[in-house]
This record gives C-alpha cells, sequence and structure tokens, in this order.
C-alpha cells in the first residue's frame, strides 16, 4: 500500500506495473474517483500508445443545461448545489462525441434518456442484469479498479470505507485475487463521504494506492429533488396500500420512489387522513379485496427491514418515523424463532430454554455457543468464558450446563443480557441521495449508523449463496420499481426503445422482479404513469405491444397507475387485459379493448366496468386539489435544492418546453408576452435568467416568452 498526494504518480506507477492496456473499473454514480479517473483519462489523451478502456456505469455531471435558457437557469443553480465536484474529462468528450480513438468508456446503465442519439454511448452499452456486472467486467480483463473511500482510525487501527459502493468491488477484488490476476486497487479518500460499516470496512492494505488530500476532498455528487406530480402521488399511494407490515422494502430514485415514501409516511403518521383519501377516491370498493390480499392501510406495528440495491434518501425519512424499524439478523437459527415471535429484541429469561429447544445452543454450552450468545447480546459483554466455565467481572463462576435447572438459573440470574444487538434495519448495495441525506449519514451516531450494512449486490439482489437466511429476512417482501410502457400481456418495457436506443438500464430491475416470484409471500410492484407527453400529443403507456421488453410477461406480478392496482400474477390472458384496462386511462381504453377483441384475446361482449371508465386525470385532481388545501401533497415533499424564485422559473421554463412542439402556440405565448410589462417580481425573476436587461432580438424573445409564463 502506498499512499499520495498526486494522482498523476499514481498513474505513472500503475502503468509500470500493468502496462499501457488499462482496463479501469469504477463504480457507479457516486462512488468514482473521479481525479483518479481524470488522470488516467488526460494521460491516455497526451499518450496515444495508452489503450484505456473506462468500465463504469451512471456517469453523473453537474446539469448544464442544453438550450440558452435552460443555461441561464441552470447555472447559478449548479455552482450553488454541486459546489467543486470536479466532472469526469471523459464525459465532456462523450457529449461533445470527441473521445479519441484509443479511449473507450463502456458502461451498464445511463442515467434516464441523457445519451439517446449519442451514437459512442449507444454503442459501447453493456445490458446487464446488475448481478451479473462482476461477470461481464472480469469477462473483459479489468486491470485497475479505482474507487472513493471514506477513511477512520479505529484502535489504533487505520480503516477504509466504502461507503457509497461496496456493490461491486468487494466481488471483483475476491475474484481478481482467487485467480491471481495481475491488478491493481486505488482509492481516493473523500472525507465528505459518510464512513459506512458493515461489509464496507477494509483495511488499508485492501488497496495498492491510497490518493490522501484534503484538497481532493469534493463535495459528493447529489442529485436534485424531483417535483412530485398529482399522476406520481396517485401511484405512490395505491403502492403504499400495498406494503404489509412486518415486511421488507425495495424501492428507487425519483419522484415515484419518493410518493411512496410520501404516502407511507401519511399512512403511518396521519392515518385519519390517509383513509379519508382512500375513502374519496372509492378505494376499497375497487381495490379493497388485492390490498386486503397483499398489504394492509394501517399504521406500521412491527415495522419494515429495508433491503434496496440503492439505498435512497426516502430510507432515511422512513426511518425517523419509525417504519423501517425491524432488524434483521444473520443467523438462520435465531431469525427463524424471530420470525415465529419465539424471541424479540428486548427478551426475556425464558431465551436460554427457548434457544435448547430449538437447538440453536447446547446443554452443556461450548466456546462456540458461548461466543453467539455474546455476541448476539444474550450474554453481557462482560463475561469470560474459561476452562468451560462461565466467569463474570465480580468473580463469580458458572457452570454452564443448561439442562440442569441450578446451572440454568444462575445464568438466568448472573450472564444475562436485556436485548439482541448487532441487528441490521437496512442493507444496500450502493447509496445516492441529496446532500441532506449525506449529511444525515455522516452525523448518525456510530451506534446506529452500524445498523445499515452497505454490502455487495450479489448479496442483496439475489438469493443465490445465501438463500435460507434472505427468504428469513425477505418475509412480506415489496420490491417497488418503476417502468415505461406496458403490453396488454404483462410484459415491462423499463430501460430502451424498440427501435434499440437505451434509454436508462435493466440494473436490478430484474433480479427483483424474479426474486419476488420465488417469494411465497413476497410481491414485484412496477409503477407506471398511464400517459406521457409525446411532443405535445398525449399517449397511453399501456399499450397492445412493443419491440422491446425488459420484464417477460411470465414474470408479472402487479402494476400500479394513477388510476390503481393490477394484480395479474397467474392470471389468464384475458385477465391480465381485464385488469391492466381497468388501470388505463379511459381515454385510451376504447382502442386497447378493439385491439384486444381484434385478436382473440378477449371475448366479443366483454366491456369494461362502469367503475373503472371515468380514468381521466380530472377524476383524482378533485381529491388532490381537497387536501393540498390542507397542506398535503407538496409537489416538494422532502425540500429542495431550487430557491422559491428558481421553483416559478423552473415551472414557466416546463410549461415553455412544451410550446415548442407547437409552432401556433409558441407563437401565441410570444405575442400575449409582448404586451405585457413585468411587475416587481416578474423583473426578479427576469433579473434571475440575466434577461431583465437584453441584448439583441434574441434575448427580447426569450424575456416575452418566458414572460408570458409567469404571468
Amino acid at each position: 500500500m502506498q499512499k499520495h498526494t498526486n494522482e498523476f504518480e499514481i498513474v505513472e506507477q500503475v502503468i509500470k506495473k500493468i502496462g499501457k492496456t488499462i482496463v479501469l473499473g469504477s463504480p457507479l454514480a457516486a462512488g468514482k474517483a473521479n481525479h483518479i479517473i481524470n488522470a488516467f483519462y488526460q494521460k491516455a489523451v497526451e499518450d496515444k500508445t495508452i489503450d484505456l478502456t473506462i468500465c463504469t456505469a451512471l456517469t453523473l455531471e453537474k446539469p448544464s443545461g442544453k438550450s440558452d435558457l435552460e443555461k441561464r437557469f441552470m447555472g447559478p443553480f449548479a455552482e450553488r448545489v454541486f459546489g467543486d465536484y470536479p466532472d469526469l474529462d471523459y464525459e465532456a468528450a462523450r457529449m461533445n462525441r470527441s473521445l479519441p480513438d484509443n479511449i473507450k468508456v463502456i458502461e451498464f446503465y445511463f442515467p434516464p434518456g441523457k445519451y439517446i442519439g449519442n451514437d459512442s454511448a449507444q454503442q459501447n452499452y453493456v445490458s446487464s442484469n446488475y448481478t451479473h456486472v462482476m461477470r461481464d467486467m472480469l469477462d473483459r480483463k479489468i486491470n485497475v479498479i479505482a474507487q472513493i473511500v471514506s477513511k477512520r482510525e479505529v484502535d489504533g487501527e487505520h480503516l477504509l470505507s466504502l461507503s457509497c459502493n461496496p456493490d461491486v468491488t468487494i466481488d471483483i477484488v475476491e475474484e481478481l485475487k482467487a485467480n491471481h490476476a495481475d491488478f491493481t486497487t486505488i482509492a481516493q479518500v473523500n472525507q465528505n463521504l459518510p464512513f459506512m460499516f458493515g461489509d464496507a470496512v477494509v483495511k488499508e492494505e485492501y488497496y495498492d494506492f491510497i490518493l490522501d488530500h484534503p484538497d481532493k476532498y469534493f463535495k459528493v455528487f447529489g442529485p436534485p429533488k424531483m417535483s412530485v406530480s398529482p399522476a406520481d402521488f396517485m401511484i405512490g399511494l395505491y403502492s403504499s396500500t400495498l406494503v404489509k407490515d412486518d415486511g421488507e422494502l425495495q424501492i428507487g430514485i425519483g419522484s415515484l420512489g419518493d410518493s411512496t415514501v410520501y404516502n407511507l409516511l401519511l399512512r403511518h403518521e396521519s392515518n385519519e387522513i390517509y383513509q379519508s383519501i382512500l375513502s374519496d377516491l372509492d378505494v376499497e370498493n375497487k381495490f379493497g379485496e388485492v390490498i386486503e390480499h397483499l398489504g394492509n392501510t394501517l399504521p406500521f406495528e412491527k415495522g419494515m427491514f429495508g433491503a434496496s440495491e440503492m439505498l435512497v434518501d426516502g430510507f432515511m425519512h422512513l426511518y425517523n418515523a419509525g417504519i423501517v424499524s425491524k432488524k434483521a439478523y444473520d443467523d438462520i437459527g435465531l431469525q427463524k424463532l424471530i420470525n415465529r415471535d419465539l424471541i424479540k429484541e428486548e427478551f426475556d429469561d425464558t431465551i436460554l430454554e427457548v434457544l435448547l429447544e430449538h437447538k440453536v445452543i447446547h446443554g452443556r454450552m461450548s466456546k462456540r455457543d458461548f461466543q453467539f450468545l455474546q455476541y448476539w447480546g444474550i450474554l453481557r459483554e462482560d463475561l469470560t468464558f474459561k476452562e468451560n466455565r462461565v466467569h463474570t467481572s465480580d468473580g463469580k463462576v458458572i457452570i454452564p450446563f443448561l439442562r440442569e435447572p441450578e446451572h440454568l438459573m444462575e445464568m438466568k440470574e448472573h450472564c444475562l443480557g436485556s436485548r439482541l444487538k448487532n441487528g441490521q434495519i437496512m442493507q444496500g448495495g450502493f447509496f445516492l441521495g441529496p446532500q441532506s441525506f449525506y449529511k444525515w449519514l455522516r452525523e448518525l451516531p456510530d451506534e446506529e449508523r452500524k445498523l445499515i450494512n452497505m454490502k455487495s449486490v450479489q448479496k442483496i439482489n439475489q438469493l443465490y449463496g445465501h438463500e435460507t437466511l434472505d427468504r428469513l429476512h425477505r418475509k412480506n417482501a415489496r420490491f417497488i420499481n418503476s417502468c415505461m410502457m406496458y403490453t396488454l400481456l404483462g410484459a415491462a418495457v423499463s430501460d430502451g426503445l424498440e427501435n434499440g436506443q437505451v434509454i436508462s438500464g435493466v440494473g436490478g430491475q430484474y433480479n427483483f422482479v424474479a426474486m419476488a416470484q420465488e417469494l411465497p409471500d413476497g410481491n414485484s410492484i412496477l409503477n407506471l404513469r398511464s400517459t406521457r407527453n409525446d411532443k405535445g400529443k398525449i399517449r397511453s403507456n399501456i399499450v397492445p405491444f412493443y419491440g422491446h421488453i425488459t420484464i417477460p410477461r411470465h414474470l408479472r406480478d402487479v402494476v400500479v397507475t394513477e388510476y390503481g392496482i393490477a394484480y395479474i400474477r397467474g392470471c389468464t390472458d384475458q385477465e391480465i387485459i381485464q385488469k391492466l384496462l381497468n388501470i388505463t386511462d379511459s381515454r385510451f381504453q376504447d382502442n386497447l379493448l378493439k385491439w384486444a377483441k381484434k385478436m382473440g384475446k378477449l371475448e366479443k361482449g366483454y366491456h369494461i366496468p362502469k367503475a373503472y371508465t371515468q380514468n381521466y386525470p380530472s377524476s383524482y385532481m378533485d381529491v388532490i386539489n381537497k387536501y393540498k388545501a390542507q397542506g398535503y401533497f407538496d409537489p416538494f415533499p422532502f425540500g429542495t435544492d431550487l430557491t422559491k424564485d428558481e421553483k416559478v422559473i423552473g415551472k414557466a421554463l416546463k410549461q415553455l418546453k412544451s410550446d415548442l412542439n407547437s409552432k401556433p402556440t409558441l407563437l401565441k405565448t410570444l405575442l400575449k408576452g409582448v404586451f405585457l410589462k413585468p411587475n416587481e417580481e416578474q423583473k426578479r425573476l427576469l433579473d434571475r435568467m440575466g434577461l431583465l436587461q437584453t441584448k439583441g432580438i434574441k434575448e427580447k424573445v426569450y424575456q416575452k416568452l418566458l414572460l408570458a409564463k409567469l404571468v
């Protein structure tokens, strides 16, 4: 292990060791060692004999905007929110379509929609399940691994934490070492990262090179919160009714994830209001049967266990509210008894008999039994085990023969703890979120942060290799993800278009959907906006068929739109179509109904029940507005990095962008703006955009267009 303060020195030494063919692997999202990666990139730009391949995913960069108006808006915002975050040089080149011939960037997951039409990105995309990424990177002969880490000294030992990204690194390094491969590991220290415990902790010797300089402790990338639309709130509301108490939860990032979290909080903390909303929407009559079968609408008593490939900030809110409070324990025997309610976290003095009866420990306690009991908090920390006897701190010596009443009583009186320890309430493969989330993690007391185990994605996204324990942990599992389109016969489109353009990636979605099918009480819930705006035209996201799918129809389970719930696992083709039509926007129901009948997949005389034929935005907007007036359903329920003025401008720009799809509408907007004179508030907003005082016709047009939307 060598420590450096200069990344270029590390690059030079790595090239001497590895050679000029470099396959550099770096974690997805926030875990990238930006300064290290940039140094490799710059070296390859200078030396064309270097063959550099960068393998990663979810490359993040400070937002800058595409149009002139967007750039005016995003410039000050990005500077304030992202601070000294160093953008990746390869990304700038890729976006400018100027990557040198000797440099290739390969990714398995894209920021949604970012690379549509970008030939380099599209051609070098690898479609992989998240759990297969390690295999695919090894097949590419990865020989350099670079990652951002946090550091800490514990009892005189220098430790590093893989923090936000142990997801793939742990497994790759283990495999490379097992195969005696020639590779190098590089850590870049960034103390703005929270020091996470569990599987994420390694010794300094884990890395060959460590870059550590305070000037390179940059601001961790924190994507800003997106606004939650009324339709998103409805989707989250229905999803929240399917979450069962005493279960396990996985949710994703973005407004749909935020909506699910918001509605779970509403269900738990303001249940009277929650029930009132459900009543106003007639949810019981429409979807009461499936809710009773799969979920619940009451506050949480036993709580939830969180296990998600991506640990989003929503888990922070659920933890603070006491919803994510159910602890899981990494021992099969102990967890079995907990699931059967034979042992509780705060246990009584019968616990030794229970463990003995179910053969978790032996009647004549061994040293291993003693260590087991002490680790899980069943025996006190101040006890020692010598010569097959238990010794207390006050000098008492106890014979640990648990089948003999006299000795058992002594153990109960002098040795028992009061509550289990070393449980976990959350497990994650990586995390990404706003700055408030990172701050929360950094400031959590160690005792609470240790409740979060950051670990390999192999242990999060699948059951293989640790199935018995995972099945116990994932009781009543609910895996909530989103998709872009859904076919009438039950297939989901989540990652790409039928013309081959990749929107995002498979990631872990297939993993969780497949895992739900293997758990007797688990369910995959796919959230879907029923419609989309396609260049000014509203289109249905529930379609007869599509030329690309992510989740095949034989893995169908639960689909949720803003109009309700379709539980289609095990259904016939006709039943699938009927249930999906019930949650389709009514503007598209008739055409879909006709198609299904024409294809012979639906009885000719079938009619959509009347209760589901009023699926228009107005059917839920009255309810949204009613409770919005009472302080609920704020578009930014968990805050935002936007200022008050930026919220107003952002909304105006969004409306203006929609107008661009129609020249007559755009002209109408411009004419409206021409005849308006800004008031003091509008002047301030125009000044924020640098359009209060204009230069030239272009800026004048921008000013008038924006002014028309600020009214």
